[in-house]
């Protein structure tokens, strides 16, 4: 998944002109593998009472928050490693992808040779991404109920939205 993933943004960010756009995504793709690190850890995190309690009060989201959390070796293995990983493998094919965009265009107007600027925006792409993680897993672990709670809630009114979507569909 990571290689097609890869190869499938290496050719749509090639197309796109703008460095501005490009590092537009740049910065969503990390910033989605931030996010899913965070929820992965805070399902690993969460203990399973308080969504009992939750759930014992009727209140929307918590049979799913108890889900997740029973799930939670599966949860944070997609979360963590699946997502998390594939933005990472992503988020340097785009960095590639800018730094030959840059050079194609700007030649060594900008006073930085090739070498310089792969190394200043791997710096850049990992900063963001570790100090990222660090600020999500500390979220994680101190707020894990309310993350798990919230994504509980989302992915149940995402169910329910797709279990009415497909509700007048036969089922053969």
């Amino acid at each position: 998944m990571a290689a097609g993933f890869a190869l499938v943004t290496r050719f749509a960010i090639s197309e796109i002109d703008s460095i501005i756009i490009s590092f537009a995504i740049l910065f969503l793709i990390v910033f989605v593998g931030v996010f899913f690190d965070t929820l992965g850890t805070a399902v690993t995190a969460a203990d399973e009472k308080p969504f009992h309690s939750k759930a014992a009060k009727k209140l929307y989201g918590a049979r799913r928050g108890i889900f997740l959390v029973r799930h939670a070796d599966q949860v944070a293995n997609f979360c963590n490693d699946v997502v998390g990983d594939i933005s990472g493998v992503v988020s340097g094919v785009i960095g590639a992808v800018i730094i030959i965009n840059l050079v194609a265009f700007y030649g060594d107007s900008l006073g930085l040779g090739e070498l310089l600027l792969s190394v200043l925006l791997t710096g850049l792409i990992s900063a963001l991404t570790v100090g990222g993680k660090a600020i999500g897993k500390n979220l994680a672990i101190t707020r894990s109920t309310e993350v798990v709670w919230w994504l509980a809630r989302v992915v149940t009114t995402l169910e329910k939205l797709y279990f009415w979507k497909n509700r007048g569909k036969s089922q053969g």
